[in-house]
């Protein structure tokens, strides 16, 4: 049995910073590229720790339940990244490849932690792999703290 370790982190800001994008509600035209650009992102962590199907999205079926829950940031119409905001957990946080390095992701973040706390002060959480060191960073910049390591069994 193959095994990893993630951590679960809580946000323990007093609140974010302004944030500077406008996301929109995902909707079923931005399906197509949303998923190329989903799987590209997750694809190298999910390899290197075999968590399959690599590529996790391969139809809209997948997304419909969850869909009024995620969020995109637009710019030209291209997606620049993604985020689910699920209660008052943040999951699947992403940048596009073609826009990494340029801060969209410290501010979907600052987006999300401004959506939950429109609707709760209940505690904000996210979960990490332990293999992904540059999200882990992004969110000990921005007022999370780990609250557990787990290990993960497949």
């Amino acid at each position: 049995m193959k095994s990893f370790f993630a951590y679960e982190m809580r946000y323990t800001g007093r609140g974010p910073e302004t944030d500077t994008v406008h996301m929109i509600p995902f909707c079923e035209e931005y399906y197509s590229q949303y998923e190329r650009i989903y799987n590209e992102c997750f694809y190298e962590m999910r390899k290197a720790l075999d968590v399959r199907p690599y590529n996790f999205y391969s139809g809209i079926e997948q997304i419909r339940e969850k869909a009024a829950d995620i969020f995109l940031l637009v710019k030209d119409g291209a997606i620049v990244g993604g985020v689910g905001c699920y209660g008052t957990e943040i999951d699947d946080l992403f940048v596009n490849r073609a826009f990494q390095n340029r801060g969209y992701g410290k501010k979907i973040l600052l987006w999300a932690i401004r959506r939950i706390r429109e609707y709760s002060d209940e505690p904000i959480t996210i979960h990490v792999a332990e293999w992904n060191g540059n999200a882990i960073r992004l969110y000990l910049k921005n007022g999370f703290v780990v609250t557990k390591k787990e290990k993960v069994e497949r």
